[in-house]
């Protein structure tokens, strides 16, 4: 005889049930918290490609052919003058001339540094949507694509700054892990909990929807250029 709707209904209530119980107190939370968290380290993870030790420069390999463009720098100080240098260095066509700007904002953790020294005029605000720069940081990249990956948080606005037509991202070198498994497990282990957005960045925005023709700077920024540091 088939199940009946009722029977359905019953047996969801009763596993729910059976969650709530166990879940009643702090202790309890954190103890099914740390079976979870056990549980998916234990996972066996599916083939993968073999990685090599070098992450960083397997990551900035692959980020450019995702088309994003990367620079290594030395020091938190030195990211101004690299920003500065990669904005002169852009050779733009007529139809985008406007998109060659030295103004644009970025995160509340980026404001103290030197811009006006190194002839930039960046604010710590949100975008007001004809903000052509957004200068921001990451909380980890992943070295298997190439990957830079933001999360939500009051420290690192996301909606505010991944807007402008020229993203620069600034990376330590020391947050390149090996794949998306890591990555995830970062997250976990230094946040507790997944943010309300995990973004996902390689390269710049694009799409081929339209005819298969492929057209930059959709969704998004229309390049991704990456300072690592360290």
């Amino acid at each position: 005889m088939p199940t009946s709707l009722t029977d359905n209904r019953a047996s969801r209530d009763a596993i729910l049930g059976r969650v709530k119980k166990a879940l009643a107190t702090p202790g309890d939370r954190s103890r099914a918290r740390d079976e979870a968290l056990a549980y998916v380290a234990a996972h066996a993870h599916g083939p993968r490609p073999s990685m090599p030790d070098d992450l960083v420069g397997r990551f900035m390999q692959r980020a450019t052919d995702m088309e994003s463009t990367v620079e290594r720098i030395g020091t938190r100080q030195e990211i101004p003058a690299a920003v500065a240098r990669y904005l002169d260095a852009l050779v733009l066509p007529p139809a985008l001339a406007a998109q060659h700007s030295h103004a644009g904002v970025c995160w509340p953790g980026l404001a103290d540094l030197d811009w006006a020294g190194a002839g930039l005029q960046i604010e710590d605000r949100p975008t007001t949507g004809s903000d052509r720069l957004g200068i921001t940081g990451c909380f980890c990249a992943i070295a298997e694509t190439g990957t830079l990956v933001v999360l939500a948080g009051a420290d690192a606005p996301t909606a505010t700054t991944l807007l402008p037509d020229t993203h620069v991202a600034v990376l330590a070198a020391d947050r390149v892990v090996s794949g998306m498994e890591e990555a995830f497990a970062l997250i976990r282990r230094e946040r507790g909990e997944l943010p309300r957005a995990v973004n996902m960045i390689s390269g710049p925005s694009r799409t081929g929807d339209i005819e298969q023709t492929v057209v930059v700077g959709a969704h998004g920024p229309f390049r991704v250029h990456i300072l690592v540091l360290g």
